[in-house]
């Protein structure tokens, strides 16, 4: 019986590919960079490949109904093996998603920041820095130019995978965030310029993180793209003040 005859709805190879070519084609025309293009769509396929083995992992623990104990072992064993199948091609995709990296000679090394990566940071960080406060006037040329310092820090498979490190990251520390934007970001006292400017920046919560995961590998690139030391001392002093 095939997908059709029971009921499901699903897409056949072909019909992926053309959807996938028209989106790179789509991409293209607004001006993307076929190497980003592709690197942004494999990591839409790879997490779908993630989330569906999340999901089976779950689900696979256990046999429907009663039906024995030789049955729950075989249930058990065959899901077992399609949950390791389904991992490894979610573990192939984010490779080849990584790999289309030009500049990255391994998926360990630290390449150049390409400009699709820093448009991802960015799209990760503002919704999570407008959970504890409001978007100042700081200079959008000054967060791109954070960014590619905070991204230079980590490895393309690394960057693939940041906005749900940031995501963790505000999650465990919400309460000291809180804190923290309240008495130096927009709204506070604290004037946009000065020590504590970035504060007032959405990639404040970027170098946050930085600061806490790897701070060597953050003042290196600092100092390299020549930001102003005087920044990260203003977030860590504010990091590390009592509550």
């Amino acid at each position: 019986m095939d997908a059709a005859e029971d009921g499901r709805q699903q897409l056949d190879e072909v019909s992926v590919i053309n959807a996938k070519r028209t989106l790179l084609e789509l991409l293209a025309r607004a001006g993307v960079f076929s190497g980003d293009a592709e690197e942004l769509i494999g990591l839409v396929e790879a997490g779908a490949l993630a989330l569906a083995h999340k999901e089976i992992s779950t689900v696979g623990r256990s046999a429907p109904g009663e039906k024995g104990e030789l049955y729950e072992s075989g249930w058990l064993d065959g899901t077992q093996t399609v949950t390791d199948r389904l991992g490894d091609l979610a573990e192939r995709a984010l490779q080849h998603a990584v790999a289309s990296d030009p500049s990255a000679p391994s998926p360990e090394a630290r390449p150049s920041v390409r400009r699709m990566q820093v448009e991802r940071a960015k799209v990760a960080v503002m919704p999570l820095y407008l959970s504890f406060t409001t978007v100042s006037d700081l200079d959008p040329e000054v967060s791109e130019q954070v960014l590619t310092a905070v991204l230079g820090t980590m490895s393309s498979r690394q960057r693939a995978g940041y906005a749900g490190r940031l995501a963790e990251f505000v999650s465990a520390n919400r309460a000291r965030l809180e804190r923290l934007y309240a008495q130096y970001g927009p709204g506070s006292t604290i004037a946009i310029h000065g020590r504590f400017s970035l504060v007032h920046s959405p990639t404040s919560v970027a170098v946050l993180e930085r600061l806490v995961t790897a701070p060597a590998a953050l003042r290196e690139e600092w100092d390299a793209a020549e930001l102003p030391p005087v920044w990260l001392e203003g977030l860590t002093t504010a990091w590390a003040s009592p509550v």
